[in-house]
Formats: structure tokens, sequence, C-alpha cells
């Protein structure tokens, strides 16, 4: 029996990439165009500590949480 593919999913692709994937390597493009455009230090506080870092160090920390974060969420629905 051959495969067919799934009715009613967000599928489609633009010359065999999946939007999907187009859409994941535009956010990361961003991202790096925006980590390397922003050098110079920032303080950050939290209730007690404050650390100097880099930017660009900062920007991606946050990014990787937000990543792990969608991760997580999109596995655990229902």
């Amino acid at each position: 029996m051959a495969k067919t593919p799934r009715s009613g999913g967000a599928g489609g692709n633009i010359g065999g990439v999946s939007y999907r994937t187009i859409g994941i390597a535009a956010v990361i493009v961003l991202a790096v165009w925006f980590v390397l455009a922003n050098t110079d230090s920032a303080t950050i506080r939290f209730w007690i500590p404050t650390l100097e870092a880099p930017i660009w160090i900062v920007l991606l920390g946050t990014f990787a949480a937000g990543a792990l974060t969608g991760w997580w969420v999109k596995g655990n629905r229902y």
C-alpha cells in the first residue's frame, strides 16, 4: 500500500524544503544577525546578584531559553 500524505495538516514546501524549515532558518539567521549587531556590555539585575556580560551572550542565552521553552511546551500538548 502506498503512503499518502496527511490531509488537513499545515504542509507545503518550496523546492522540496518545508515551510517549517524555512521559518526556523529565517529565525536563526535573524537571531544571529541581531546578536552580531549588539556587541556592547549589559548589566543584568536579578533579585540580588548583578551580572555584567556582553549583550551577545545575554541574547544567545535568551534565545536558547525561548527555544527550549517552545520545545518543552510543544512536547506537552494534549
